[in-house]
């Protein structure tokens, strides 16, 4: 094999002109599964050998749903404050500037309006992100004002939410979001208008607790851990092991807490039947 035999010696690539292989270019799934990035994105972020569900962000939900990615964004610009001056081992403003630097969000919440196959639609989506999709002020009013534009002009409503509870730095102001955000939901009620709530991975503490519970329809993605409590602190309180899959979007829907589980791929054509159905 001739071919395969190197006749010069001591050749040698410069560094600047090695070719380096780009960070994110291939994505490992839970089972083992290797996907290009590139085919990821077009399967909606759906491993297609075993369709686990990448977890996602606003930018991405926001591309899947909106009809050519064209939306208008509401109350983009607005910012955690730091009522309490709370410190751990940094001061808050410190992280909330550190968080939006890392993620390229003002806070773990982004709202718009625009249409999807057409329809009209307010989204509300949650990004785990931002300081673990924590539910502060800033996530209540936003999603607050959502449902009012949505009431304004008798838009339905959809929240996608992806948290890991309330946010500690702001203590019981972030608790009030529950309820504000409660009550914004009653009065869209009244209005006669459609709440689609769709939880992902993961829907836990205050955001299950109030908002995310409250839909017309309340649907998942497959495998989504959603609950309130952490098992840890379930198993310690109640002194039992606890079921297999317990938390698991399939465990919550065969106990009666969700309406359907719906495969991302099938996200966008799912939601056009609902909106149609409630119109």
């Amino acid at each position: 094999m001739s071919w395969f035999k190197r006749k010069d010696k001591g050749i040698q690539t410069p560094t600047e002109a090695k070719k380096e292989a780009p960070d994110g270019l291939w994505f490992k799934t839970p089972s083992g599964k290797i996907i290009h990035t590139r085919e990821l994105k077009n399967n909606s972020y759906v491993s297609p050998e075993d369709g686990y569900h990448v977890r996602i962000g606003s930018k991405e939900y926001f591309e899947i749903l909106f009809d050519d990615n064209n939306f208008t964004e509401l109350d983009e610009n607005m910012e955690s404050g730091d009522p309490l001056k709370f410190k751990d081992t940094k001061a808050y403003p410190e992280r909330i500037k550190a968080s939006q630097k890392k993620s390229g969000l003002k806070d773990a919440v982004r709202t718009a309006h625009g249409k999807i196959n057409g329809l009209d639609l307010t989204i509300a989506c949650m990004d785990f992100g931002f300081i673990g999709g924590s539910m502060g002020s800033v996530v209540g009013e936003k999603i607050a004002r959502a449902i009012d534009h949505s009431i304004e002009n008798k838009k339905p409503f959809l929240m996608i939410s992806k948290s890991g509870g309330a946010r500690m730095m702001e203590a019981g102001l972030s608790l009030m979001q529950m309820a504000k955000t409660s009550a914004k939901l009653a009065l869209l009620s009244e209005a006669k208008l459609p709440y689609i709530s769709l939880l992902t991975d993961p829907t836990t503490g205050g955001v299950t607790a109030s908002y995310a519970m409250l839909g017309d329809f309340n649907i998942a993605e497959p495998g989504a851990l959603i609950g309130f409590a952490g098992p840890r602190v379930i198993r310690e309180t109640i002194g039992k092991d606890l079921p297999k899959g317990f938390q698991s979007a399939e465990f919550v829907l065969d106990h009666g807490f969700l309406d359907f589980i719906v495969d991302r791929r099938n996200l966008k054509a799912k939601l056009t039947t609902l909106l149609k159905m409630l119109k």
